[in-house]
């Protein structure tokens, strides 16, 4: 497995498999489970989305270039 050092808030991120481009825009926890979490935009259409943060680290997004 591969793992990514921390993204930081305003930070451009790339998910491999769309290719669709995010900015970070916090760090969260989700509530039921109390899991680590990234607070992040789409820079397509601007819509916000949250993913746990083992998840955005795993592989999955990489630093925009």
């Amino acid at each position: 497995m591969n793992i990514t050092p921390p993204f930081e808030p305003g930070e451009k991120v790339q998910h491999v498999k769309t290719g669709g481009f995010y900015q970070i825009v916090c760090e969260a926890r989700i509530e039921a489970t109390l899991e680590d979490a990234y607070v992040y935009q789409a820079l397509r259409n601007m819509t916000f989305w949250i993913r746990p943060k083992a998840e955005m680290l795993d592989g999955r997004f990489v630093r925009a270039s």
